[in-house]
């Protein structure tokens, strides 16, 4: 009964998202959400499959791609990624997640963007004034997942999100939702997650304040009071994804995994990710590939391919190393390193 009430409000939402969207009469609105860094794919793994991981999550960077898949770890594991991208921009992730048997695992996770640090221009010194200032996003999580029945999963996510520059900051709350259900039809796995749904952010801090003149036409009266710029509040990049994956055993010791993910975001058109992992040798050997943002116009995004590989010591210690490729048109192609433990 409680599985049939998760996936009617699943339904639901989503069919709310789904009219959200189709009266936007055809505008995109990208570029209009705050903390955009949170839709920037974690994970040399999902990376490596085009981002089609939905459906195939499950280790800690589930938290990010869809909190019910650390219901699936059975063991403690902490993954790290680090993901360069253009102009010495870089992510940084760090999850962990903690089995605590029948009551469900539990898992924490922290996200970074850093952006270094950046010359204080002014229109009297634009090569520099000699200062520097630096840019940061953050957002740090906690997440709860566990079997509702053998073939269900569902999970949660609750962060703290921020985001600075120089002195001043924006800061929100948001939640991500998510299940993944293992279909009666071929080991078929279905999945669907909501992501980023929270709190509008805008910025505020010290170098909003400015000095006023109420009134310049008025002679003798205060011209320099003090005042603070109110800004605009932005929304969080909510998004909606639906997956569907299946592992195929193709030969002893060699499987491959088929996913397929859609995408309905509140700042851009929909899209579809692809992407397919290849496990040799006992899961010793992990090749992938994929492709991202299918069907979307102007995407700058399009190949991904990856691999890793694995080191188990008889159940006691695993250690996996990963990195994917991924494509860009006009920036500088990304690359992402991660390292997954397990014990």
């Amino acid at each position: 009964m409680f599985r049939i009430k998760i996936i009617r409000i699943l339904i639901v939402v989503g069919l709310l998202f789904n009219s959200a969207l189709l009266s936007q009469d055809g505008v995109s609105k990208s570029g209009t959400t705050a903390a955009k860094f949170l839709s920037i794919g974690v994970g040399p793994r999902a990376n490596g499959m085009g981002g089609a991981f939905a459906s195939v999550a499950n280790d800690a960077s589930s938290m990010y791609w869809n909190p019910s898949g650390i219901a699936y770890v059975d063991d403690f594991n902490a993954v790290f990624t680090y993901t360069k991208l253009f102009a010495d921009i870089n992510l940084n992730y760090l999850g962990v997640v903690i089995p605590t048997g029948e009551m469900g695992n539990i898992g924490i996770n922290v996200t970074t963007l850093n952006y270094g640090e950046m010359d204080v221009t002014t229109e009297e010194f634009p090569e520099g004034t000699g200062e520097t200032f630096t840019s940061g996003s953050y957002a740090f999580g906690l997440s709860y997942a566990r079997f509702i029945t053998d073939n269900f999963v569902v999970g949660a996510n609750i962060k703290y999100i921020r985001e600075n520059i120089y002195n001043s900051s924006a800061e929100g709350l948001a939640i991500d939702v998510g299940t993944i259900f293992t279909t009666p039809f071929y080991g078929i796995k279905f999945a669907s997650s909501i992501t980023n749904f929270g709190t509008k952010m805008n910025i505020t801090g010290d170098d909003l304040l400015v000095r006023y003149d109420q009134d310049e036409t008025t002679r003798g009266n205060n011209e320099t009071v003090d005042a603070r710029i109110s800004t605009d509040a932005f929304e969080l990049p909510l998004r909606l994804q639906i997956g569907i994956s299946k592992d195929v055993m193709i030969a002893d010791g060699q499987r491959f995994i088929m996913a397929v993910d859609a995408n309905y975001p509140n700042d851009n058109d929909q899209w579809v990710n692809v992407g397919g992992e290849l496990s040799l040798f006992n899961n010793l050997v992990f090749v992938r590939g994929g492709y991202k943002a299918l069907f979307l116009d102007d995407t700058q995004e399009g190949l991904t391919f990856g691999f890793g590989l694995k080191y188990d010591q008889s159940n006691v210690l695993g250690i996996q190393v990963d990195y994917a490729y991924q494509q860009q048109e006009f920036l500088d192609n990304t690359h992402s390193f991660g390292l997954i433990l397990s014990f």
